[in-house]
């Protein structure tokens, strides 16, 4: 049986929206065989329909780990010290949350870490743990304070006139939507962001570039928004690319991963200074 709490970003949702989020390998033919069986309940009452669920609601579902979870994905660790762990994050998984990357490497890799960023649902790469609460402060102020770089290859359609760009816009965050909007001009409520791309790769035959990406500001989904904002959508991005054009390239997860992060202190960083002017790649 797993326990688990309805939070504010399903308020108002479907169950199974829900439950097929929070456990991947939940499958929709076992979740409604289990409702069938009145194996779920919510706030302790069983159920059999796909009823909206609130925010703070109780549910549990008498399921093994296995049939929720199946079996935990071989994590590459790529580096790690006594106060820092970075991992290669596999498209599927959140960061945080039940059965997350966050949850797997402190359970099944016995592990005591703490994102200190986070890369949406499907996008791959480096995340960066911390393993001790100083440490911990010490990342977050830094990545606060734009004094780690991270970098990003992205996989686009279409190719870009220029093969460099630094791209300032205005971003806009709609929680209950889970969606952001760019606007080139300064808006009420909207932020300021700051992207820049190098082109490295191009095909003109599939009309495809492969973008190294870096960030100059960290907001919601803002690679994938700011690139469809000017034309070139990331492949296989559901919520901000091309629907036909995923499908042209049979891409179902954006082809967006995290390959670098650069540590470029400018203020002391404590028990963490030995990592100034180093950098975590993927191979």
């Amino acid at each position: 049986m797993k326990e688990i709490i309805v939070d504010s970003k399903y308020n108002g949702k479907k169950l199974n929206t829900f439950l097929l989020d929070t456990f991947s390998s939940l499958s929709m033919n076992l979740l409604y065989k289990t409702l069938r069986k009145k194996d779920i309940r919510v706030n302790d009452v069983k159920v059999s329909e796909n009823i909206v669920v609130h925010t703070g609601d109780n549910i549990k579902v008498y399921l093994s780990d296995e049939q929720l979870f199946g079996t935990a994905p071989n994590l590459e660790i790529i580096y790690e010290d006594e106060n820092i762990l970075a991992v290669n994050k596999p498209a599927g998984i959140e960061v945080v949350g039940s059965n997350s990357l966050t949850s797997i490497i402190n359970n099944s890799l016995q592990k005591s870490a703490k994102p200190c960023h986070r890369l949406d649902r499907n996008t791959t790469g480096i995340v960066l743990f911390a393993k001790n609460d100083d440490s911990l402060n010490i990342l977050l102020d830094k990545f606060k304070n734009r004094e780690i770089e991270k970098h990003y290859y992205a996989t686009v359609y279409g190719i870009p006139k220029t093969k460099h760009a630094d791209l300032t816009a205005y971003l806009f965050k709609d929680a209950k939507k889970s969606l952001v909007y760019i606007s080139d001009t300064p808006k009420k409520g909207y932020e300021t962001i700051k992207t820049s791309y190098d082109v490295i790769k191009i095909d003109k035959k599939a009309n495809t570039s492969i973008l190294d990406v870096t960030l100059h500001t960290g907001k919601t989904h803002q690679i994938r928004a700011h690139l469809a904002h000017i034309g070139f959508p990331i492949i296989g991005d559901g919520k901000y690319g091309n629907n036909e054009i995923n499908k042209k390239f049979k891409a179902k997860v954006q082809k967006l991963t995290s390959y670098s992060i650069e540590f470029k202190f400018t203020t002391s960083a404590g028990i963490l200074e030995y990592l100034n002017g180093e950098k975590i790649v993927l191979n």
